[in-house]
């Protein structure tokens, strides 16, 4: 089960549940992979919707890698997830809001 209060959300790949979460390293290879020259820049992206599905994948591949998961981004795009894009878009915009909010903060 997914701590939110830790910065973890649950994905579901292929309905078995997956915990998820952003490690400072997760987001630098994050930055470099997505060609971002900051984390303010990679956050910005999300939040004005210039993302792309590439991005989303690249994170949802970057938080399962965080929570512990050995799988790749090949294996990534074989997986079902839970709630098909729109699910797969949630996860993404959650792992990046718990990795910068505070306890405490909505």
């Amino acid at each position: 089960m997914a701590n939110p209060w830790a910065g973890e959300v649950e994905v579901r790949l292929d309905g078995v549940a997956h915990v998820a979460r952003l490690t400072l390293g997760a987001l630098a290879e994050l930055e470099t992979q997505l060609g971002e020259t900051s984390l303010m820049a990679l956050v910005e992206r999300f939040e004005t919707q210039r993302f792309s599905s590439r991005d989303v994948l690249a994170l949802i591949v970057a938080g399962l890698r965080g929570g512990g998961w050995q799988g790749t981004a090949a294996d990534l795009l074989k997986a079902e997830i839970a709630g098909g894009p729109v699910g797969a878009a949630r996860v993404a915009a959650e792992l990046l809001a718990r990795a910068f909010a505070l306890p405490g903060e909505p």
